[in-house]
């Protein structure tokens, strides 16, 4: 019998231990959960949840919001998280692109990859300017807000992107400027797709954008995005032309 990530189960399972690794698992995909739908996803009574929860709130690996009453991942599983992302090769490989566009446009360049309907950022080199975009390492953001997350999002097919977007909560709104429905989505990732690369104009804050594109492996895969985040008043059409001409020529021929 194989897990849901791959390996054997073992012969003697603990069921407290794999509804608690379960839950966290439940977090990597979803940004909040409430105690309902953790009792519906383990299939065990509300106490029983409860406790686990508790138990994961104590030691860090997830925080309840006072007011929404809804669960969260922690701090200790960001951290956790965080030490990963680290010793991920994308990340070591990828750093040179970072710096390279960082001292080429003097703004702040993010590195980011997929985890679902969200964007988690894994890298960031910061330009020298006074005002100037600030670093989002180890922050997940809704990957439809973000140019890297749409630059990946690009890279799926319909019926791939249906299964992401499958609860139409996901397309939470950051903005007013946030896109609100897969239909502009999709409309958004086929413009995407022509262009070569995914732009953002205040979506997921006010008074930034970015442009974007994506980081092959060494088999065509998007494993993960490159993107150039500027404040607004200095994003004009010609500069964001500029920017996107200057990472498709960069990472052309470049594989993680």
């Amino acid at each position: 019998m194989q897990t849901e990530a791959g390996g054997s189960a073992p012969g003697y399972p603990i069921s407290s231990v794999d509804n608690a690794l379960r839950l966290l698992r439940l977090f990597s995909e979803r940004e909040s959960v409430r105690l309902t739908e953790a009792c519906a996803y383990l299939g065990v009574a509300h106490s029983t949840a409860h406790r686990l929860l508790a138990m994961l709130v104590h030691h860090g690996y997830v925080r309840q919001d006072a007011k929404s009453r809804a669960y969260a991942a922690g701090p200790a599983l960001l951290e956790i998280g965080l030490a990963v992302v680290q010793k991920l090769d994308v990340r070591t490989r990828a750093r040179p692109l970072l710096v390279k566009m960082a001292e080429t446009f003097d703004e702040t360049v993010h590195l980011a990859a997929l985890e679902g309907d969200q964007a988690r950022f894994l890298d960031a080199v910061e330009g020298t300017r006074a005002v100037r975009v600030a670093p989002r390492t180890g922050s997940l953001l809704p990957a439809h807000c973000t140019s890297a997350g749409k630059a990946l999002l690009a890279e799926l097919d319909t019926d791939e992107l249906a299964r992401v977007y499958a609860d139409p909560a996901a397309l939470t709104r950051k903005t007013d400027r946030s896109l609100a429905t897969l239909g502009q989505l999709a409309a958004a990732l086929e413009e995407v797709r022509a262009s070569g690369y995914a732009t953002n104009f205040e979506e997921s804050e006010e008074g930034v954008g970015s442009v974007a594109v994506p980081l092959r492996d060494g088999t065509g895969h998007a494993v993960a995005a490159i993107a150039v985040a500027v404040p607004t008043q200095r994003l004009s059409q010609g500069r964001r032309r500029e920017i996107a001409a200057a990472l498709l020529e960069t990472t052309r021929d470049f594989r993680l």
